[in-house]
């Protein structure tokens, strides 16, 4: 392959940063695998030593590649990203960046909840609530547990919702409008229960985000969102 014989307007170093971002996204290469060498790459499409290095270089700076001194490139762990300057379904978070989102239900009850929780949600001891558990993957792997308690007045419905084919943040946008909310993040370690459905040990740190949210003058949602700490990191912008 000559630089001179391509025929669209993409840069060359642009297409090796694309064929080394396909081969990730296709499995060829996991996180950890190391890459062919530049050389090799030099070989394989017949261009400059520089035009393969930016590439390298740029992919390297996007925290898709790492390098390691004297011992080549690999492919990086990913880091998930969310947004915390709107709320958004994680689906619409994880199809937003190419990859593919399912959920597991772990569970789904109605229950009186604890003395706390029901004074978090401004409502009479033993008023009963909704809880649900539920795991996200992105691309196969697990990158948030959430477990949330919903307020029946707000959404009564939740309990017959198919939280395969729509998330709960997706049900409850519609069902509760949005009037506010208030959001925290810790780092914590996980009890066993979390770390096991995140396929991670208890020694692992994760980023845990806790919302809640209001509709209608009235707390709708309280969730706890386990994320590890290695795979996720929460992003966002001011324009």
């Amino acid at each position: 392959m000559d630089e001179q014989q391509i025929q669209d307007n993409t840069p060359i170093f642009q297409r090796i940063k694309d064929y080394l971002l396909a081969q990730i996204a296709a499995g060829q290469w996991k996180e950890g695998d190391v890459i062919p060498s530049e050389q090799a790459l030099v070989k394989q499409f017949g261009v400059s030593r520089m035009t393969v290095n930016r590439a390298v270089r740029e992919l390297t700076a996007e925290q898709v590649l790492t390098r390691r001194q004297g011992s080549g490139t690999y492919v990086a762990q990913q880091k998930y990203q969310a947004t915390l300057l709107e709320i958004k379904s994680i689906a619409d978070e994880v199809r937003a960046r190419g990859h593919a989102h399912r959920s597991s239900l772990q569970l789904l009850e109605q229950t009186k909840a604890a003395e706390l929780m029901v004074k978090q949600f401004e409502l009479p001891p033993g008023h009963v609530l909704f809880h649900s558990v539920i795991v996200h993957f992105e691309n196969g792997v697990p990158i948030q547990v959430e477990d949330r308690w919903v307020n029946p007045l707000c959404a009564p419905d939740y309990m017959s919702q198919d939280f395969a084919a729509i998330t709960p943040n997706e049900y409850l946008m519609a069902a509760a409008p949005l009037q506010g909310a208030t959001y925290s993040i810790e780092a914590l370690s996980p009890p066993r229960d979390i770390a096991d459905m995140l396929a991670i040990d208890t020694r692992q740190p994760c980023l845990v985000l806790k919302r809640q949210t209001r509709s209608g003058g009235q707390v709708a949602s309280i969730a706890t969102m386990w994320h590890p700490g290695h795979r996720y990191q929460f992003a966002g912008s001011f324009n």
